[in-house]
């Protein structure tokens, strides 16, 4: 029998080919592990931060805060717009909430009407999901309480504490304006305000005033609070530490004075007007008064319908800001303007006209409040007659008048950091050609007219009360300034608007002859402002709301309120070392002597006594009593020269 044979060829091909497979696979194997290897090195080496991060961003959440909104105060340092702690409520739409039966349910702790909670409903089904919205703010302590004892039944709804604005008193409501929540209207696709930040039921923005005109700077930059969540996102406890600061708002300094201000809302009362003052010397605006006013807290908090309508439909318009945005004629207060224009053109102060109460010119008869007889221009000014500047106006025509009302301020719209004025108008004949395409011409009846302040012009009070401070500076053409700092950055000076193109002495007539408006002229009966030889110079004005031969207009102060006169006072003081100048209008208050006047007597006498150096002035001490003459009488004794009997004797010892 053979044995078998052993092929070792075949064998060794076999242990090839075997090999070759051990090793291409032991490749992929290697490689396999190799790529494992690097992405485990690259994952725990190199992206071990970014993982850490989203790792903790499944435990922890941020949410939003908003700064604390910057304050506002007035030149002393009172505060006129600041924050104060506020218990809110919210709700947020999520997961497994019936929106329904939450906000039923909250309505059993904090009223809501059927129509609230309707607009509530709306606000949630159009809110992100997880946005809170706002149910309730300033919730009382005992609601608040209610709310967070029962938190673990009312998934989705949060009562906490945020911020709320606060405005302390409703005489600078015109002037700062208030905040309130975002609407639509208010966001844009760019800018500052497309920042999610003003998602924040929280949040507010500025609305008027100076809460509008400085709102990017009163904002601040948002904060956040860090909070662990568990996988459902809902909130599980704090974590302050990593907590990232909110950063306040600017704090805005305003040249008012609260004392002033809150004055002149006193002294109005119920009345419709306003008041400006001015400090003289560099522009500084004291006081913007408009009245009546309004509480801006309410607008915060949200108006109800009926209370907007009331505000609205009151025919004083308290939501109308009268010192910048509403215009009148200014009466004869623009008679000074009408001086000043003759002077300057050569007009000899010593002509006289007669004043018979009525004056035959042009077809027509010009009518005076009383017949003043015989006057000169100091005179005109002094009882202001209507019948002399009539004449004096013809004298000049209305493009000299209108050239020197313009270098006093008058039409024109000042940059002091707030929307809403309105220019109102001086008119000339360049105005009459533009505004009158079918009839161009200046026709000469229109002089006179405009020579008592009435006519075509229109100004607001602002600039009534720059012509008085132009007047009293005498020298500069000062411009107005509300706003002193903005983050502890001073704002440029009113007075840094160069010279006033009018001849001094010119000036110095007129201001001459307003202090004696004060003393025997219209404004005596109030304008002793009882300061001893601290006295005021000013100019009274009434004009007219509607023509008298229309039936509708009433001279003065009688008959329906809204057809009466409109009664104006620009004044400033002391006359010898002017300060402080000012404007008074009383909406249909009758004649400006006897309705803007005490007004604006009370308001300028606050100012002054303000004033450390008037007040020292005022109050400086009386002179010694005269002493009895000496006698030789030996029952009458002489204090100054008889030695006191009761005195030491003998040399007195270190």
């Amino acid at each position: 029998m053979s044995e078998p044979s052993i092929f070792f060829a075949e064998v060794n091909e076999r242990q090839g080919i075997f090999h070759r497979r051990a090793f291409l696979l032991g490749g992929f194997a290697g490689v396999g592990l190799l790529a494992l290897g690097g992405r485990l090195a690259h994952l725990q080496l190199i992206e071990t931060q970014r993982y850490e991060k989203l790792s903790a961003s499944n435990q922890f959440n941020f949410k939003l805060t908003p700064p604390p909104r910057g304050l506002i105060v007035d030149r002393n340092g009172v505060v006129l717009a600041s924050n104060r702690p506020n218990f809110r409520l919210m709700v947020a739409r999520d997961k497994g909430i019936d929106p329904a039966q939450t906000v039923k349910t909250l309505a059993q702790f904090v009223p809501l009407d059927d129509a609230r909670q309707a607009r509530l409903l709306k606000d949630i089904a159009n809110a992100p999901r997880k946005s809170p919205v706002q149910v309730m703010e300033d919730m009382s302590w005992d609601q608040f309480s209610a709310i967070n004892i029962r938190a673990p039944e009312l998934p989705g709804v949060t009562a906490d504490m945020g911020e709320v604005r606060v405005y302390p008193s409703a005489a600078f409501a015109h002037v700062i304006g208030y905040v309130a929540k975002v609407n639509k209207t208010d966001l844009t696709a760019t800018g500052p305000n497309a920042d999610p930040i003003l998602l924040n039921p929280g949040f507010r923005i500025g609305k008027q005033g100076v809460e509008l005109a400085f709102d990017l700077d009163l904002r601040g930059k948002p904060g956040a609070q860090k909070v662990e969540v568990d996988a459902n996102g809902h909130e599980v406890s704090t974590d302050p530490a990593g907590d990232i600061k909110a950063i306040p708002g600017k704090e805005i300094v305003l040249t008012l004075d609260n004392d002033i201000q809150n004055r002149a809302m006193e002294v109005f009362g119920d009345q419709s007007g306003a008041a400006v003052m001015m400090d003289c010397r560099n522009g500084d605006i004291l006081c913007m008064y408009s009245g009546p006013s309004f509480d801006a807290n309410r607008f915060v908090r949200g108006l109800t319908g009926a209370e907007y309508r009331a505000l609205a439909q009151y025919d004083h318009k308290p939501l109308f800001n009268k010192a910048l945005t509403a215009t009148y004629p200014p009466g004869s207060t623009f008679k000074t303007m009408v001086a000043i224009a003759a002077l300057e053109n050569g007009y000899d102060p010593a002509t006289v006209h007669v004043c018979n109460k009525a004056w035959f010119w042009g077809g027509r008869t010009w009518h005076c409040d009383e017949a003043h007889g015989p006057l000169d221009l100091k005179g005109g000014i002094r009882r202001s007659c209507d019948i002399y500047f009539y004449q004096c106006a013809l004298t000049l025509g209305p493009d000299k008048m209108a050239s020197v009302a313009r270098r006093f301020g008058l039409g024109e719209i000042f940059d002091i950091g707030i929307p809403g004025q309105k220019k109102g108008l001086v008119p000339d004949t360049a105005y009459k050609r533009r505004a009158f395409k079918n009839d161009p011409v200046w026709h000469p009846g229109e002089t006179p007219s405009m020579g008592i302040g009435q006519g075509y012009t229109h100004l607001n009070p602002l600039q009534l009360c720059v012509q008085a401070a132009r007047l009293a500076n005498g020298t500069k053409a000062l411009h107005p300034r509300l706003i002193q700092s903005i983050g502890g950055v001073p704002q440029p000076s009113g007075a840094a608007f160069g010279d006033l193109q009018v001849a001094p002495e010119h000036i110095e007539f007129v201001r001459i002859a307003m202090a004696e408006v004060t003393v025997s002229g219209t404004a005596a009966l109030f304008g002793d402002l009882g300061l001893g030889d601290v006295k005021m110079a000013g100019k009274t004005g009434t004009a007219q709301g509607f023509n008298y031969t229309s039936g509708h207009g009433v001279h003065g102060a009688l008959g329906e309120w809204k057809f009466r006169d409109h009664a104006w006072f620009i004044a400033f003081a002391p006359v010898d070392n002017p300060r402080y100048a000012m404007s008074v209008l009383v909406e249909h208050g009758g004649f400006g002597g006897s309705a803007a006047v005490p007004r604006a007597r009370e308001i300028m006498r606050t100012a002054l006594l303000k004033d450390p150096e008037i007040r020292a002035r005022v109050e400086k001490p009386l002179p010694m009593p005269a002493l009895a003459p000496t006698t030789s009488d030996p029952d009458v004794v002489d204090p100054l020269t008889t030695p006191d009997p009761t005195a030491p004797t003998g040399t007195p010892t270190a």
